[in-house]
């Protein structure tokens, strides 16, 4: 694939409720040390101008990135340097954690206002485009929860309401209580549970969905493959990454490589395609630390497939065959905790 450095980054709407966005968004949780070391607040500020610069205008960012708030006090100072009404601004709510990092999640109302308006100081903004509850609490109705949150978008504090890793239960629910917009979900070749029953409860209720992790953690660009983990990293026990596991799953990397090298791009690059190519509902929302991964993964964009490529390529990698469980269900406690490490 030639390298084109003009690909304009189409705009797509993310749900029916007006919210519109960058089709390739950027999360931002990596900057503060999620799988790598944290970079400081103007390194950080330089990768997020560059995406912004290149077309990429919906920035994912949550309460619990970085020690103290590092994630989000970063991306405000970004946004004090760009046109904030061009930016699409995502945070999160409602995981708190034990003395010892274990991740908990509180949904009550209280906590709901209590959070949003820390993220809007840290932020320094009047307002965030779309509030996700991070997790669902469910020793909380969640019918408590997004009322709270509905009277936060009356308040004009909040502009759309989003969730992240619920059920199909969950959403009917929250979105019989106010429209939601976005679910945030993992969604790579290696996780596609949602496509199950996420997925086209989403289309029926007209919600736009997110994927997060769109690159596996780093494992279709090749960590633990062709480059080693980063020391810092807690990927090392993560169980796709482990072991007799992650034996198993260099075979799919492998393979996939081989298709990459077919359509003439690189296996991170036609794992992103793939993504961009589930429909315009479907925005991912990779991350990255290096100027050279931010422009490899727009040129994504650039990868056409045919519906018969699509499924090759989903073909390649079949879900019954991936080793180990994914981040949701054993990986949380690590990833927050590594989140919360202090900034050296």
């Amino acid at each position: 694939m030639e390298n084109n450095p003009h690909i304009q980054i189409p705009r797509v709407k993310l749900g029916t409720q007006g919210l519109e966005v960058s089709k390739l968004g950027f999360g931002c949780g990596g900057l503060s040390g999620i799988l790598n070391a944290p970079l400081s607040h103007e390194a950080g500020c330089i990768i997020l101008k560059e995406a912004f610069n290149k077309g990429i205008t919906f920035f994912d960012t949550a309460n619990i990135y970085g020690h103290e708030g590092h994630n989000e006090i970063m991306v405000g100072k970004v946004l004090k340097q760009l046109p904030r009404e061009q930016v699409q601004l995502a945070t999160k709510f409602g995981c708190i954690f034990s003395e010892d990092f274990q991740c908990q999640v509180k949904g009550t109302p209280e906590y709901v206002r209590q959070c949003c308006e820390e993220s809007l100081k840290r932020l320094d903004v009047d307002y965030i485009d779309l509030y996700y509850q991070h997790r669902t609490d469910t020793s909380v109705p969640i019918e408590e929860t997004m009322g709270e949150l509905k009277k936060l978008v009356e308040e004009g504090k909040i502009r759309y309401i989003g969730l992240s890793e619920a059920n199909v239960d969950t959403i009917k629910r929250a979105h019989a209580v106010h429209p939601i917009t976005a679910v945030q979900m993992e969604y790579s070749l290696w996780t596609r549970e949602i496509e199950e029953d996420v997925i086209p409860l989403c289309r029926e209720l007209g919600i736009g969905i997110v994927a997060y992790s769109p690159l596996g953690h780093g494992f279709f660009g090749g960590k633990a493959i062709t480059e080693s983990l980063p020391a810092e990293s807690l990927m090392g026990s993560h169980p796709r990454f482990k072991g007799e596991n992650l034996e198993k799953n260099k075979v799919l990397y492998a393979r996939f490589a081989n298709l990459a090298a077919k359509h003439s791009c690189t296996p991170p690059q036609l794992a992103l395609a793939w993504l961009l190519h589930q429909g315009d509902d479907v925005v991912p929302i990779p991350g990255t630390t290096k100027i050279k991964n931010l422009n490899a993964n727009i040129q994504s964009l650039a990868v056409k497939l045919t519906p018969e490529d699509v499924k090759e390529i989903a073909d390649a990698i079949p879900v019954g065959e991936v080793c180990g469980e994914r981040e949701h269900e054993v990986m949380s406690k690590y990833k927050y905790r590594l989140a919360n490490t202090p900034l050296k």
